[in-house]
């Protein structure tokens, strides 16, 4: 594999993936791997932060896998594994523990926001999760990262991690300095309950979201019941942007629909929500209920996605040891 243009991305497995994620990540995935050379990993260690049933994240990893492949990547063209088969990771972090500052993992908002007011009561895990995610991504020597906008920090630590290494092992230009790639279609997919959240698996009401294996008629109903406004749609996106559920809607019509912004206002100005509702419902099952048929047609054969990751994990890890071993030789571990 040719590491001078290496895309590198992870997702936790924590169970059925949405809208959000297929928007937001898994096309994207599937777009940069018919440019680049790719790295796609189910980052089971990540999902460790929060405690796990076992059994629930065995089958969430594998469910994460029928996601990929159901979403169109292509394990002969991508390497696909889970991060815990690669002990290279947990080797890694360690070392980046070590060169990575407390003042740095302090300025993480991410933390912040999960451990809540009561962040004594957090995960070691949770708190250094950034050097985990730093690991991930160096263990490759990956130039390029797509990310959303709340993960863009943890990129920032990432390249800040590299820098210092490279530093103080006199190195230079040893660790590149990883990239973002902030996919310019779509900002991040909103709550359809509540749109200054983000799309979330773990909001509380189902309706919140369209997960991939949704029927026809739940997307119908959750889209119906979406919230919007009780005015009709503006001709303007800046009459639109004070409204942030009905933005949240237009955006992902636009998205789905393949359509600018500016050509969907033209299509729907002066129309009512119900109109908006109707024709997102209609896309939305188009798009999404021959992704959610192929996961669970995946899933009926647990074996051949085991094998996929089986593949995939010896490919990462021809990689991952050839760089460990000069990454210990820098260190000065025997």
């Amino acid at each position: 594999m040719n590491n001078k243009k290496l895309v590198f991305s992870g997702v936790q497995p924590t169970g059925n993936l949405h809208l959000g994620n297929y928007l937001g990540a898994l096309k994207n995935f599937v777009s940069l791997q018919k440019e680049m050379d790719c790295i796609y990993c189910v980052v089971d260690l990540h999902a460790l932060t929060v405690f796990q049933k076992p059994n629930d994240l065995q089958n969430n990893v594998l469910e994460t896998v029928a996601s990929f492949v159901a979403t169109g990547l292509d394990p002969n063209k991508s390497i696909i594994f889970n991060q815990s088969a690669v002990s290279g990771h947990a080797e890694l972090a360690w070392i980046f523990n070590c060169v990575s500052r407390v003042g740095w993992l302090n300025r993480m908002t991410q933390f912040k926001d999960k451990a809540g007011s009561d962040k004594e009561k957090a995960s070691v895990g949770l708190y250094i999760y950034p050097n985990l995610m730093a690991a991930d991504i160096l263990l490759y020597k990956a130039t390029h990262v797509p990310v959303g906008a709340d993960q863009k920090q943890h990129l920032e630590l990432s390249r800040d991690i590299a820098q210092k290494f490279n530093n103080d092992f006199n190195c230079k230009n040893f660790f590149p300095l990883p990239e973002p790639l902030i996919s310019k279609n779509i900002s991040r997919v909103m709550s359809l309950r509540d749109a200054t959240k983000k799309m979330s698996k773990s909001e509380e009401s189902d309706y919140s979201r369209i997960n991939l294996k949704d029927s026809a008629d739940e997307i119908n109903k959750k889209i119906k019941k979406a919230k919007s406004d009780s005015s009709s749609i503006p001709d303007n996106l800046k009459n639109l942007e004070k409204k942030p559920e009905a933005y949240n809607l237009i955006n992902i019509y636009s998205e789905i629909s393949k359509k600018n912004l500016d050509k969907v206002l033209k299509e729907m100005s002066g129309k009512e929500y119900s109109f908006l509702k109707n024709k997102l419902a209609e896309i939305l099952i188009d798009e999404i209920i021959p992704v959610g048929k192929e996961i669970k047609k995946l899933l009926s054969d647990k074996p051949y996605l085991v094998q996929i990751l089986k593949k995939g994990t010896e490919k990462a890890n021809i990689i991952a040891e050839e760089n460990l071993k000069n990454i210990r030789e820098k260190v000065g571990l025997i």
